[in-house]
């Protein structure tokens, strides 16, 4: 029997609020989102069950601009939440990223019913944003015209418990003709050197084994101080920390693609043998209008010595077709540099207009029959190269870092999945003893497809690592929480693996 004393002393505890983030375009936005949900996880909210579908206290959408589209995605999606959040009063809709930097007041007179709109300067005012448009009752529209701190000052909280995005610079001082990021993004800052080892450090202290340099245009880093080769260097003191197995970087471009990155990543170990060059168009021509600072012979100079110095790199790229003017001609010059770069993987695009870009009111727009019939060649045509490079690896013994969440069919086939050092995707026999995520199998290659490979034979050796210890303690973790520990507070879902770097830093993915 409770007495009324008993009675008198218990506390009523809320339960925490949940959020759910929604992210779309290029790495800087999965990286951003990376850091908006640390934000709300330090101001006491707990992350949405997987498939919760806007049935969370908060949802975020974290926006992109890139496409003709972005803005009829993001209404449609706000769209479907207004009876949401009509029937559960206090539930709240931000909305952020680059479409939120472009569209500003317009986001709110289109969706009244969105509580907080910011931008891409000023992420680390969200749960700010949120409590003042629930006291307020109206909605919170700012935007930062200028970086008002640098993200990784903010918390955050790492979907991968063995590999990480490392921010080394944010804006871009490139003006390429179809691209609307650097006038959302902002002209280019550097972190100081420093700082990017002391995280880099830091994360490798907490189990982290590969970490992924990123900026808008990586390799243009020191800009801002004057050195040419502070890239290079940064790769070098990368390769000095210990614990740090693989280091790899997205997304540079060919302009200040210089030779001692080269060197660098030759003689750097930790520096993985991949590189993602975006190309765009093959010809000198369609560069010009797009003003991009290169042209195919510089290009394809590129790519001989990358592969002089490292005669197994991967090397994966972008590629627009239908940019506005395009001939036929034109686009054969992409046909030869893609036989000729032999590329393991091309993420290609159909051009469409970005709204505030010079190259959407451009002249000799291409017809959609045109560039679809373009798009289709060009897509078989890297299909069948993408395969007979995949052949080479056949017979290959390959040492992978065990992956979580990237074999679809693992379950099925009683595989695993894992990521060969150029990046390669290899599906695995499953091993009789136990590998975690973040652990390193070694194996012999059987079969090539297009897009993975296969390992069908007994894996022949298992490394246990720090990065499969931390997997292992943050899943031990998450299932306590999740059963009821720490005063009933749980802090709901299961990390997602960490989205392999494919596509260009400048949002033309």
């Amino acid at each position: 029997m409770t007495s009324s004393s008993d009675r008198s002393l218990a506390v009523d505890v809320p339960a925490p609020k949940s959020y759910e983030i929604r992210t779309y375009g290029c790495q800087m936005n999965v990286h951003d989102s990376e850091r908006l949900s640390g934000l709300l996880e330090d101001a006491g909210y707990v992350r949405a069950p997987e498939g919760s579908d806007g049935d969370a206290d908060v949802v975020v959408f974290n926006t992109c601009a890139v496409r003709e589209n972005a803005d009829n995605r993001l209404y449609g999606n706000l769209g479907r939440l207004a009876p949401k959040k009509v029937s559960r009063p206090g539930m709240q809709i931000a909305v952020g990223g680059c479409l939120a930097q472009k569209d500003r007041d317009t986001i709110v007179k289109k969706a009244p019913w969105v509580d907080v709109v910011f931008g891409t300067h000023n992420i680390g005012k969200l749960p700010v944003l949120l409590e003042r448009a629930r006291v307020q009752e109206e909605a919170q529209v700012e935007i930062a015209e200028s970086l008002e701190a640098f993200p990784s000052t903010l918390p955050t909280r790492r979907e991968s418990a063995y590999a990480a995005w490392v921010s080394i610079s944010v804006g871009c001082n490139n003006t390429c003709t179809f691209c609307i990021v650097p006038a959302l993004r902002g002209k280019e800052k550097d972190r100081r050197t420093g700082d990017i080892l002391a995280e880099i450090e830091a994360l490798v202290g907490e189990g982290v084994s590969e970490i992924t340099l990123l900026g808008q245009n990586v390799n243009a880093y020191g800009s801002d101080i004057g050195d040419r080769e502070a890239f290079g260097k940064l790769l070098r003191a990368c390769g000095t920390i210990e614990g740090l197995d693989r280091v790899r970087f997205t997304s540079p471009h060919p302009r200040d693609f210089t030779d001692d990155v080269i060197a660098a990543m030759a003689e750097t170990p930790n520096v993985m043998p991949q590189l993602h060059m975006p190309l765009q168009s093959g010809s000198d021509t369609v560069l010009k209008a797009m003003r991009r600072s290169y042209r195919q012979e510089r290009y394809l100079g590129i790519i001989e010595k990358v592969r002089a110095a490292i005669p197994h790199a991967a090397i994966t790229t972008d590629i627009i077709v239908g940019f506005p003017g395009e001939t036929e001609e034109d686009f054969e010059e992409t046909l030869h540099v893609v036989r000729e770069a032999r590329f393991a993987q091309a993420f290609t695009f159909q051009y469409s207009k970005r709204p505030g870009t010079p190259a959407a009111t451009m002249e000799d727009q291409i017809p959609k029959a045109v560039v679809q019939a373009r798009y289709e060649r060009l897509v078989a045509l890297q299909e069948e190269i993408s395969w007979e490079e995949n052949k080479k690896q056949v017979g290959r013994t390959l040492e992978l870092m065990v992956a979580e969440g990237e074999g679809r069919k693992d379950g099925a086939t009683h595989r695993l999945s894992g990521r060969a050092q150029d990046n390669r995707l290899v599906h695995f026999t499953k091993p009789g003893q136990e590998v975690r995520p973040g652990d390193v199998v070694t194996v012999e290659v059987t079969y090539a497809a297009p897009h993975h490979l296969l390992a069908e034979g007994a894996v022949l050796d298992v490394r246990r690592t720090r990065a499969g210890d931390a997997w292992e303690k943050r899943t031990a973790e998450k299932t306590a929480e999740s059963a009821g520990v720490m005063l009933g507070l749980p802090r709901i879902g299961v990390p997602a693996p960490l989205p392999v770097a494919t596509g260009s830093g400048c949002g033309c993915d």
